[in-house]
């Protein structure tokens, strides 16, 4: 049964920065020739977009198990889960992470999730994952089974 799934698409702002890519093909290619030029820009467009919509994160709570993007933690070695919004969001993906922890976290998304891991043997401290829904991600938790703040 799934509790909770989340793809981690970019905002619309990413789409739209990404349209530079039009303009600057443009420049390079039009000289050469202008149907290269209007080929080549909608092509690297299209490439962009589509390489980032693909590689886009899933996080998953489903079967026993919390799935953020590759990597996989069976819910009985999840502990507390915390919610940071705003500045809070900012000083845990910079000055208070740790480099040991597991990070799938998106520029776009601001607010994160702190998953504390109780396996002892995992040299893992914690998850980090950004979520747009995060009060949604820690219910899905704690109504699957782990263990939530």
């Amino acid at each position: 049964m799934e509790h909770y799934r989340e793809r981690m698409w970019p905002s619309p702002w990413i789409f739209i920065s990404l349209g530079l890519v039009v303009p600057a093909s443009l420049l390079v290619f039009l000289p050469i020739s202008i149907l290269t030029g209007i080929v080549t820009a909608i092509v690297l467009y299209g490439a962009t977009v589509g390489s980032l919509v693909a590689t886009s994160p899933v996080i998953t709570v489903r079967d026993g198990r919390l799935t953020a993007g590759k990597a996989t933690l069976p819910l009985e070695y999840v502990g507390e889960a915390t919610a940071f919004e705003g500045a809070e969001a900012t000083l845990e993906r910079g000055r208070r992470l740790d480099a040991r922890a597991w990070l799938v976290i998106r520029g776009w998304i601001n607010p994160v999730v702190k998953i504390v891991v109780t396996d002892e043997t995992d040299p893992t401290p914690y998850w980090l994952v950004s979520s747009r829904r995060p009060d949604d991600l820690i219910a899905a938790l704690g109504s699957a089974g782990a263990r939530t703040n």
